[in-house]
């Protein structure tokens, strides 16, 4: 499950970034019937939809606000939202939510951690439980980052199973279960928000996560387009057309590639005077109640 060409890329891109002073193939664990038909969904992001909610609470200015971890609340029901950018205080506020999805390359997945350890960049983390012999062992150095507010996590589901083909028992046990994962790991819930396996969903799996808190269905309009290997130069250009105010970007810890241009993609962000922030700042949620503010 790891990655041999990635191992030491985290920390000599760290170095970089600290030098400019910035603060998959998805088939899950189990093979899916669908392996053979899957897209590049991740690589190019779909466009906003005149129907899809993108309006939320004005976020609170980014920064981390240290704070003991809530109690985890109990799941609030209610009516489905689809997020795909950042509302209009996040623009004026030129915000961008780095949401990175799976991690089943171990050296990329600590690659991360370190980024956001030793910069303070605030990130969104959508792990997969089932790689959980990746992620547990990073609870320790984000757990604090966690309690700081720099760091949030999401839910994207056990397996990464194509969700719409599973029946209505299937969809809810891979939800509950990667949050029962995510609570026992990281002490916190992902609750409202979720992220459909290959951004594959429909008003059936909505619904059944909305019934039991998942009420914000998280999409994108950016991406790194790293859901697969990409060579570096072709991330790069996907970072320099997406990087914006508002812009809810996609990445994946799953693929090396991503992790020599940490110092480059730093320098987009810092020479546009994007902030990055996490979901509940760009949205207005809330971690205490795991729904909106």
């Amino acid at each position: 499950m790891t990655c041999p060409h990635c191992e030491g890329i985290g920390r000599r891109a760290l170095l970089g970034l600290l030098g400019l002073g910035v603060a998959g193939v998805l088939a899950g664990c189990d093979a899916e019937p669908h392996d053979a038909a899957i897209a590049a969904n991740h690589v190019r992001p779909r466009r906003h939809p005149a129907h899809a909610s993108a309006t939320a609470a004005p976020a609170p200015s980014p920064g981390p606000s240290p704070a003991a971890l809530p109690p985890i609340p109990p799941p609030v029901s209610g009516p489905s939202q689809i997020f795909w950018q950042g509302p209009p205080a996040s623009v004026g506020a030129r915000q961008v939510a780095i949401t990175i999805d799976d991690g089943y390359c171990a050296e990329c997945a600590e690659a991360y951690a370190e980024l956001a350890q030793a910069t303070g960049i605030h990130i969104t983390f959508n792990p997969n439980g089932c790689y959980g012999e990746i992620w547990t062992p990073l609870a320790k150095a984000l757990k604090p980052l966690i309690e700081a507010g720099q760091v949030q996590i999401g839910n994207h589901t056990f397996n990464h199973w194509w969700l719409t083909e599973l029946s209505d028992s299937q969809i809810t046990a891979q939800l509950e279960q990667n949050e029962e994962w995510i609570q026992q790991t990281y002490g916190i819930t992902a609750r409202p928000w979720w992220r459909p396996p290959f951004g594959s969903y429909d008003d059936r799996t909505n619904d059944l996560a909305a019934s039991i808190g998942y009420t914000n269905v998280l999409m994108w309009n950016g991406s790194y387009g790293d859901s697969t290997p990409l060579r570096p130069r072709a991330i790069m250009a996907l970072a320099r057309e997406y990087l914006r105010p508002g812009v809810v970007m996609l990445g994946h810890a799953n693929h090396p590639e991503v992790t020599h241009i940490f110092p480059q993609l730093a320098e987009i962000v810092a020479a546009r005077g994007l902030h990055p922030v996490t979901l509940d700042e760009m949205f207005g949620t809330s971690r205490s109640t795991g729904r909106s503010a």
